[in-house]
């Protein structure tokens, strides 16, 4: 494996002209993979192989830009393989593109969301705020900035009013039961009638990595046996509304996408829901 590794170096190095901090990060990567294979050659692996593989780096809370690279270097290792006629078929032919994995965090199913979401006591400050904090990301499918980001003047009867990426505005609904969350937070809680609607009890406009902090402590308290991180609840917001038919366009438009492209990418469905589509629109079913 190691001569394989060494002749794509020289191609990369000869051909593609690529610079010396990529053909040492493409050697690290393809160095950790022989470790993961053991004694199996690449060019005997397979693409549920390597799909193995990228789910197990996936789990190990790889940061996405690494996770990113290490399919770079994958894609471009076995295409080189493939035109060297090393192997007869490219494994790595079907493997999601590279913004796919950096977009891809875990859901949480409904059962675990309401676990989550009501493993808070709303009887003190910071349990009040955290069970509304929560419930609005989920019901809103709100980013950690732009929760954060967020003034008690933002917030109307049935919606609230988010300035995402580029400070782009849009007007998401609220469901009720956040806003009764919310309203039991601002009444009990606060004094202000205006100012950052989520703070710490010193009265600061709460950061990311404050709101990060907590989902790791509930997430603790709950006993959930997967990384969960604010990102999660925005993903577990879409994958639902997505499995209970709502429309791509839809979802596109509350999550605050420009392409229709990053939701498809950002959405999966179950299989459960895939199942279940299968038999209610395939004819032989119907």
């Amino acid at each position: 494996m190691e001569d394989l590794v060494h002749h794509f170096l020289i191609y990369l190095s000869s051909e593609k002209v690529v610079s010396p901090h990529t053909l040492e990060a493409y050697q690290r990567d393809l160095n950790k993979m022989a470790l993961f294979f053991g004694t199996k050659c690449f060019i005997e692996l397979t693409s549920e192989d390597l799909v193995t593989y990228f789910e197990t780096l996936k789990k190990q809370n790889i940061a996405s830009s690494s996770l990113a690279r290490y399919l770079a270097s994958t894609k471009s290792f076995f295409r080189f393989l493939k035109k060297e006629r090393k192997i007869k078929d490219n494994p790595a032919l079907f493997l999601e593109k590279v913004q796919a994995w950096q977009l891809i965090p875990e859901v949480m199913t409904s059962e675990e969301v309401t676990l989550f979401l009501n493993a808070s006591s709303p009887e003190d400050f910071v349990g009040a705020r955290d069970r509304a904090l929560f419930y609005l990301m989920y019901a809103a499918g709100l980013r950690v900035s732009e929760t954060c980001q967020l003034n008690i003047n933002d917030l109307y009867d049935d919606h609230v009013k988010v300035y995402g990426k580029g400070n782009k505005e849009r007007i998401v609904p609220i469901a009720p039961i956040a806003m009764e969350w919310i309203d039991h937070f601002l009444k009990h809680f606060r004094t202000e009638g205006d100012g950052p609607l989520f703070t710490t009890q010193k009265g600061a406009r709460i950061s990311r990595g404050g709101v990060w902090d907590r989902v790791q402590y509930y997430a603790k308290k709950t006993c959930l046996l997967k990384p969960i991180s604010p990102h999660t609840l925005r993903h577990s917001f879409a994958t639902h509304l997505l499995e209970n038919g709502a429309d791509l366009r839809i979802i596109q438009e509350l999550l605050g996408h420009a392409h229709i492209a990053t939701t498809d990418r950002y959405t999966h469905v179950s299989r459960k829901h895939l199942h279940t589509a299968f038999e209610k629109f395939h004819p032989k079913f119907s």
